[in-house]
């Protein structure tokens, strides 16, 4: 199964409410995705995170050019997930080139098995972020709104 990009055709969103950090099992707080605007150079695509928290996507190995044994960090608010590739990162990408998302990170993103979410992989920030449906319709109807404050109609 081979994954469609789609260009680009959402607005930069405002920034999301934050919450504080949680604790995931009593260790060390997770850190919190921050908000990025959207680069020149995003590609866009659509994929499902199994119930094991994988997600597999051409995004991954062809756009952005990570590989088995890049180590990434990954950061999440309510809707949004990023990864970054960082040399001291929590997560190693295995052979089979996927992310496996951690389940706190998972419960921060507010994501239940097989959601389809929307990547956007960011190749000059070497980042993917990974949007909920919920997120893409807070943004669609908050344009919709935009339009019908500009004098537009439904």
């Amino acid at each position: 199964m081979t994954d469609q990009l789609i260009a680009p055709v959402i607005p930069p969103a405002a920034d999301p409410v934050r919450g504080g950090p949680r604790r995931a099992g009593g260790g060390r707080p997770l850190p919190l995705a921050d908000p990025l605007a959207v680069p020149l150079d995003a590609v866009y695509g659509m994929s499902r995170i199994d119930t094991s928290g994988r997600l597999t996507s051409q995004a991954i190995s062809h756009i952005l050019n990570w590989r088995a044994d890049d180590r990434l960090t990954l950061t999440a608010a309510v809707g949004v997930m990023v990864a970054r590739r960082d040399r001291h990162g929590m997560v190693t990408v295995p052979a089979r080139c996927f992310i496996a998302i951690p389940a706190a990170l998972q419960h921060r993103c507010g994501r239940r098995p097989w959601d389809r979410v929307l990547l956007a992989a960011a190749p000059g920030q070497d980042t993917l972020t990974v949007y909920t449906l919920t997120v893409l319709d807070g943004a669609l109807r908050a344009h919709a709104q935009l339009l019908l404050g500009e004098g537009g109609r439904s």
